[in-house]
């Protein structure tokens, strides 16, 4: 298999990072009532067309949802078609980077059981830290941890067993307030917590910035050339703290020896 196969929703950063550091990148989007990895990976290409750009693109392939009668059908219809992906790709890529649905599916398990690095990403509030575990409404200590934590803890043991390889499990705490509050405050040590549990790395994600938002509709990603041509605007302060925040965190996450010869380094430290 791939060195990497990380499902994930920050996965648009990842794949355009990798491609820029001249790995050969695969994609999978597994979540095909949303594909929205798909959406991204279509206006990439639509803006390169526009922009007479040359932007990197990975391999990329979107599972079918089959929608039959009998449960057993669509699973075996789903696994076949992401079997043969896998199979296409699994000794000519160097990563694989998977999107997986947000609920609980045959195939977002099998993914998980798949992965090299598994990465989760969380908004900082208590809504989405329900996702991994419960508190305490008194003291917002941790009670407990949840069904998608218990989960990912048997992909990994299953992973263990026939593979004899751990899966680095990452949560990413995204949109993180510049400013200090409770809520923040309290969230960190709800997930710091949590990791001793489940046994995953806590990692500050990306700030609330309006301008990864905007992104989205061109396929753009802040590590990308940030000059008038590739964005369609003139770059602001805004786009070059992106740009460092984006590549800070993919060191953090791993990923900066493959980054450290690539052309996403050298510009930012120009």
């Amino acid at each position: 298999m791939a060195s990497k196969k990380p499902p994930s929703r920050s996965k648009s950063p990842d794949a355009v990072a990798l491609l820029k550091a001249g790995q050969r990148v695969a994609t999978i989007d597994l979540d095909s009532r949303q594909k929205s990895f798909t959406h991204y990976i279509d206006n990439r290409r639509t803006w390169a067309k526009h922009a007479k750009l040359d932007l990197e693109m990975p391999q990329h392939y979107c599972i079918t949802r089959s929608d039959g009668a009998m449960v057993s059908d669509n699973e075996a219809t789903e696994f076949n078609e992401f079997a043969q992906a896998i199979d296409a790709i699994e000794h000519t890529h160097d990563f694989i980077v998977i999107d997986t649905p947000g609920h609980d599916s045959y195939l977002a398990r099998l993914a998980h059981s798949l992965a090299d690095t598994l990465i989760t990403p969380l908004n900082d509030s208590f809504v989405d830290f329900d996702v991994l575990g419960t508190v305490d409404p008194e003291n917002f200590g941790v009670t407990g941890t949840s069904r998608y934590s218990e989960m990912v803890e048997e992909a990994r043991r299953q992973r263990q067993v026939l593979h004899e390889a751990a899966t680095d499990w990452i949560v990413l705490r995204n949109r993180l307030s510049m400013l200090a509050s409770r809520n923040k405050r309290l969230v960190g040590e709800g997930l710091q917590e949590l990791s001793q549990m489940n046994n995953f790395r806590c990692v500050d994600g990306l700030a609330e910035r309006v301008i990864f938002r905007e992104f989205f509709p061109r396929g753009l990603t802040a590590v990308d050339d940030l000059d008038e041509i590739t964005l369609g605007t003139r770059p602001t302060l805004s786009h070059v703290s992106a740009r460092l925040e984006m590549q800070n965190l993919l060191t953090t996450m791993g990923f900066g020896d493959v980054l450290a010869n690539s052309g996403v380094a050298a510009r930012d430290a120009a």
